[in-house]
């Protein structure tokens, strides 16, 4: 196994950060102080070509691979920003691409790769059903040659910065189908055209994240807004999730090495009884074993993308990427946080927002003692825990 980057691999990860460079921490504090989204950074990303990574050349993207894809992430939140306003249009692409119909992906790829259109916005999670995703009560009634939709969907982001929204919804009764995952449908919605069947309330978050409850009344697509076949979304979902665990564990990683690059600079400046406080054990421990923590972590992230991107089976490391990074990037932040004493807590020192964001991903898109569940039963072989 390699574990050095290719040369064009590098180079990608620093033209991203030179992208980066130009929209430094104040930047990302005025977006946080005024709960806005990063509509020039976005821009500026999309038009170089980053947020199409994961797009083939043919329908206009760069034909990258996860590997890739992922470095993009981690670089922008290592620069101290946020891919979070814009990761969505990178694992969104995998339920279109290996299963989306030809009309759909010659149709909406191109515009998306050229940011005509944003495909920022997913639509699973509901109030009753949390992380228990079969249970989600939003229904498409089939009715000739459309689908009527009615239900709520909770904390879906990026709905008022999208063009674009992935749906997935009931089409058959949770109580009559033999296994669970069965009878749910994946639609992709194009916003522009529904009028106002889809009600959005925003919800106030402790981050800039763009948060909304949805309520979906009547909402009338055409049979091509149907990804795949009927009753099989939730197969194709898994597709976007896996790709979306690596590409957040990939955030993480960057929030990790943020953190671990601003207390190593802080430590070796700051002077306390006439030496500087990293050369305390007490400073200096939690930063390298944090730094550690990272490092693994990012193992770990290189081997689920290569899987990924050879098509092999890669849901065990893809899940352990999201829960190693994000574990990784909180204790990178408390190191930070507690290296930085009581100016860790000055917004101007941005520290205390990078914290917060790095809180997110111990939560979000799944909580880590569900990814611990997973591994017990499907890696581990242990009995079922819920």
């Amino acid at each position: 196994m390699e574990f050095e980057l290719m040369d064009s691999q590098r180079e990608i990860r620093d033209a991203v950060a030179a992208l980066c460079a130009r929209f430094g921490n104040e930047y990302w504090h005025r977006c946080d102080e005024e709960h806005a989204y990063p509509e020039e950074f976005v821009k500026t990303l999309n038009e170089a070509g980053w947020l199409s990574a994961l797009i083939p050349q043919e329908y206009g993207g760069a034909g990258l691979g996860m590997v890739e894809a992922s470095l993009i992430l981690e670089e922008i939140n290592r620069s101290g920003g946020n891919a979070v306003a814009c990761h969505a249009q990178m694992y969104t692409m995998a339920s279109i691409l290996k299963h989306g119909s030809a009309e759909q992906k010659q149709r909406y790829l191109p515009r998306i790769a050229a940011g005509e259109l944003r495909l920022q916005s997913f639509g699973i999670t509901e109030p009753d059903a949390g992380s228990e995703t079969p249970r989600i009560k939003t229904f498409a009634r089939r009715e000739g040659d459309h689908y009527v939709i009615n239900g709520q969907k909770i904390f879906t982001s990026r709905y008022q910065h999208s063009d674009m929204l992935l749906l997935l919804t009931r089409s058959t009764p949770f109580e009559e189908v033999k296994k669970k995952t069965d009878g749910m449908s994946l639609f992709l919605v194009n916003l522009k055209e529904i009028g106002d069947a889809i009600k959005a309330v925003p919800i106030a978050t402790m981050v800039n994240h763009g948060t909304n409850q949805l309520f979906i009344d009547n909402l009338i697509l055409p049979r091509e807004s149907l990804i795949g076949e009927e009753g099989k979304g939730f197969s194709y979902v898994l597709s976007s999730m896996n790709a979306e665990r690596i590409l957040v564990g990939s955030e993480s990683i960057g929030d990790g090495r943020w953190f671990g690059e601003y207390a190593v600079k802080y430590a070796s400046e700051r002077r306390v009884f006439a030496r500087p406080i990293g050369a305390n054990q007490g400073v200096q421990f939690p930063i390298a074993k944090a730094h550690m923590a990272v490092e693994a972590a990012n193992l770990i992230r290189l081997k689920a993308a290569t899987l990924f991107d050879r098509g092999l089976p890669c849901g065990a490391e893809a899940n352990m990427t999201k829960y190693l990074a994000s574990e990784a990037a909180w204790e990178a932040g408390e190191a930070a946080m507690t290296t930085l004493g009581g100016y860790g807590f000055a917004k101007e020192y941005h520290v205390e927002r990078k914290w917060r964001e790095a809180r997110l991903y111990r939560t979000a898109p799944i909580s880590n003692n569900l990814v611990l569940s997973f591994v017990g039963e499907h890696v581990l072989g242990l009995p079922r825990s819920y």
